[in-house]
């Protein structure tokens, strides 16, 4: 376990000497900021629509969790997918340009010591990111009346978090894959688009048989966050990030691994 904490510490020493986490903490908070607004404005106007045509049944339904929160946590899901494989495309791959790969799989750390260090780095940094957006909705639970349910939001979040991690461990793996950085940016943004696809794909009858087009959705990484995001907190998608990120880390220690053979 220290050996984890200590490659963790390394990746992290070296991502906040460059401007990349920087650059992205600061991008991130910009882009939160602008969607929180935006979809605290569109709430703000269906709302008073409401009141000018008098809907009191929808008014009394209507509330800052389903109207606004949900809207902003989605959101910011897609913008996690642009921006995490530029956090993670230097994990392995700058080991390789560097030709420090060989020092780090002939020291005594194990692969998985290394594995799972790198992960936990990534892990940490999108977890700053997640804590950025949970900033907004406590604005709007010292300030406002976002609603009785505070486990939507509480569970919306841990969505966030999940998705991020499964994101990174793909990001691990593609930077394990490759030497180039631009390369391993770019084959962890094409699967997350892919997996973000999948729901739509099973809809045109691509898929063809029904369980097919189930196992299509149940790829997708969005399908689970919104269960999260509404406050449906199940087994089956909690699974479903363990199972991901818990395959994608196997298939980066064995193409790790795979360097001393060769």
């Amino acid at each position: 376990m220290r050996h984890i904490a200590d490659v963790a510490g390394r990746e992290l020493r070296g991502l906040f000497v460059s401007p990349v986490a920087y650059g992205i903490l600061s991008l991130f908070s910009v882009l939160a900021g602008i969607f929180f607004i935006v979809t605290l404005s569109a709430f703000s106007e269906w709302v008073l629509r409401l009141q000018q045509m008098q809907a009191i049944e929808a008014l009394a339904q209507a509330n800052l969790n389903d109207g606004m929160i949900a809207m902003f946590y989605q959101s910011m899901g897609v913008v996690l997918l642009f921006l995490i494989p530029g956090i993670t495309m230097s994990l392995f791959a700058s080991e390789k340009t560097n030709g420090t790969q060989e020092l780090l799989l002939t020291s005594p750390l194990t692969i998985w010591d290394i594995v799972l260090g790198k992960f936990l780095a990534g892990a940490i940094f999108t977890t700053l990111l997640v804590a950025i957006v949970a900033a907004y909705p406590a604005v709007l639970w010292i300030y406002g009346n976002p609603g009785p349910e505070l486990g939507k939001t509480i569970s919306g979040l841990l969505g966030l978090l999940l998705v991020s991690w499964t994101y990174v461990s793909i990001g691990a793996f593609a930077s394990s894959l490759t030497r180039s950085q631009v390369l391993a940016f770019l084959l962890t943004f094409v699967i997350l688009l892919m997996m973000m696809f999948m729901p739509a794909i099973a809809d045109l009858g691509v898929a063809g048989t029904s369980e097919a087009r189930d196992f299509f959705r149940y790829l997708s990484a969005d399908v689970h966050l919104d269960q999260l995001v509404r406050g449906l907190v199940d087994t089956k998608d909690l699974a479903y990030f363990a199972v991901m990120i818990g395959t994608f880390l196997v298939f980066t220690k064995t193409a790790v691994e795979s360097v001393r053979w060769r």
